[in-house]
């Protein structure tokens, strides 16, 4: 595995992009792909939104952290597992969970694999230097030290 080159901080540009568009409006049309997070900030108790792409596996959300334990939004979340959702022009109220096991992780990158291949691959390729249909072995490989978070739904803004 090559050393990870990919230039992280071209994505606050696209974090404000995503905003934006909820913004907008456009939630409903990038929802399937990008969720607002909104955590209690550890230090400030200020609320922190950021836009994260996910995966939606049975009732829960999953939301891949690329920078691991060390995401700002993560460290938010080990502080305080209460979170909100928005995806698309749902609110959604819930409990986060972080995830460090390789394995699971692992689950989860292959899911991310088998729904947006192309997207998915890219990334590999790009930003951890593994081949686009990366084996077990290798997702495993790479999960190991990463985290991830699993959002349990607790309820929406319709649901009482």
């Amino acid at each position: 595995m090559k050393p990870n080159t990919f230039d992280w901080s071209k994505m606050k540009n696209i974090q404000k992009i995503h905003r934006v568009l909820y913004a907008l409006g456009l939630g409903p049309i990038i929802g399937g792909f990008i969720v607002l997070l909104t955590t209690t900030g550890r230090k400030s108790g200020k609320k922190r939104v950021t836009p994260l792409q996910y995966e939606k596996i049975g009732e829960d959300y999953y939301l891949g952290a690329a920078r691991g334990l060390n995401a700002d939004w993560v460290r938010n979340i080990q502080s305080n597992s209460q979170v909100e959702l928005r995806v698309g022009a749902k609110h959604i109220q819930g409990t986060a969970e972080i995830v460090t096991d390789s394995s699971r992780f692992a689950d989860f990158l292959e899911v991310r694999l088998e729904r947006h291949p192309r997207l998915i691959g890219m990334i590999m390729e790009k930003a951890h230097g593994l081949p686009k249909r990366p084996s077990r072995e290798q997702l495993e490989a790479l999960a190991n030290g990463e985290a991830m978070v699993v959002i349990h739904h607790v309820r929406t803004d319709n649901e009482k």
